[in-house]
């Protein structure tokens, strides 16, 4: 199979589709593989590193997408890659359609591309294999990121998260008790801060509680939300509904009530955000204020820890893609039934039931 490896294009997307690692398994199977010129430089690979186990380097992008089969990136397609992919191929991708402009979503239809979703992959306990590195190095980020945010200098009230004798700790808030909110916790509590978790599955809440029994939990209700954020000094939106737009939890009236100069993180912003003042920001330009308080969205945080998400993710994804590039996108979604739950477009058919309605859902993971 010709399988194709752009550089990303997206701003501060440093990450990279496939590692030199991974690009030998591929190419030890007889595929072959394009690799964009320079397309690993921001994690560290370098052009000999992946000609050495056994790519082609070509210097042209759309080259890449011509070429290819099965096109394996990090983010979303933009406009003009689209244009480039050829009919009937695959892409693999964080490709959070649910998200998306609908007229992208539907050059992916017209010209029968298999889409799969790594953020869908789903395991039969209802885990999310290759999303959850990227889960975990955002939690841990929300934490530093946070304790600088607090920081006069950017803004923030003046408040050292873990506070000292006498004084006493910032407040943190988490919504959402899955991997992001538990390692989002771990985080919060390792630099001293008093965190309360809340999410509306009770299971994730005994998960928190027994690794961190210190740590506040509460159910996710409109009560509960609105009451926590208002003595909260920093808010982390760390809320999933897999393949969907991720529901509103926090009204404008409850950021508004919030403490002046607090922090709000939307770690969940790459899936539409979990606030109705959320929206997308950059890693040049992560913050904006909105009713008073400090927003941090940004869609794609691991992007500039490059070589250790790049590393983590192709550990997490090497068994799907080696299956896809082995079988064909047909038969490997027809063999494995994670790889089913990803799939979102196939053959001018939107697959995913997410991507038809706006799913309803209310809840946290």
């Amino acid at each position: 199979m010709n399988i194709g490896i752009p550089r990303e294009k997206r701003p501060f997307e440093y990450r990279v589709g496939l590692s030199p690692a991974g690009v030998e398994i591929l190419t030890q199977k007889q595929n072959q593989v394009y690799v964009e010129h320079e397309a690993g430089i921001g994690a560290g690979f370098s052009d000999q590193e992946y000609e050495k186990a056994g790519a082609r380097i070509v210097y042209s992008a759309e080259e890449v997408f011509v070429r290819a089969d099965l096109l394996l990136k990090v983010g979303r397609p933009m406009k003009d890659e689209l244009d480039w992919l050829q009919p009937g191929s695959t892409v693999l991708g964080l490709l959070h359609l649910a998200s998306s402009r609908e007229d992208k979503v539907e050059i992916l239809l017209e010209k029968k591309i298999t889409s799969i979703a790594y953020e869908q992959i789903e395991l039969t306990d209802g885990s999310l294999p290759v999303l959850r590195p990227f889960s975990q190095i955002g939690g841990k980020m929300a934490a530093s990121i946070a304790a600088r945010l607090l920081q006069n200098n950017w803004g923030g009230k003046g408040i050292l998260l873990g506070g000292i004798p006498g004084v006493p700790p910032a407040e943190v808030v988490i919504l959402g008790g899955g991997v992001v909110g538990r390692y989002a916790t771990d985080g919060f509590l390792r630099l001293g801060a008093h965190v309360t978790v809340i999410d509306e599955d009770v299971n994730a809440l005994q998960k928190v509680y027994h690794r961190f029994p210190n740590v506040v939990t509460m159910m996710s209700t409109r009560r509960n939300i609105e009451k926590s954020t208002q003595y909260a000094d920093v808010v982390v939106g760390a809320v999933l509904v897999p393949g969907e737009r991720t529901p509103n939890l926090i009204t404008r009236e409850m950021m508004r009530a919030m403490k002046p100069r607090s922090v709000f993180i939307d770690v969940s912003i790459d899936q539409g955000g979990c606030a109705e003042t959320s929206r997308p920001t950059t890693h040049e330009h992560p913050t904006y204020i909105e009713e008073g308080v400090i927003h941090y969205c940004v869609p794609n945080m691991p992007g500039v820890v490059a070589r250790t998400a790049t590393h983590a993710f192709v550990n997490a994804a090497m068994t799907y893609i080696e299956q896809i590039a082995r079988l064909g996108a047909d038969e490997a979604v027809k063999q494995n039934p994670a790889l089913e739950k990803a799939l979102n477009t196939h053959n001018g058919q939107l697959i995913h039931l997410g991507l038809l309605s706006d799913g309803g859902h209310d809840g946290l993971e």
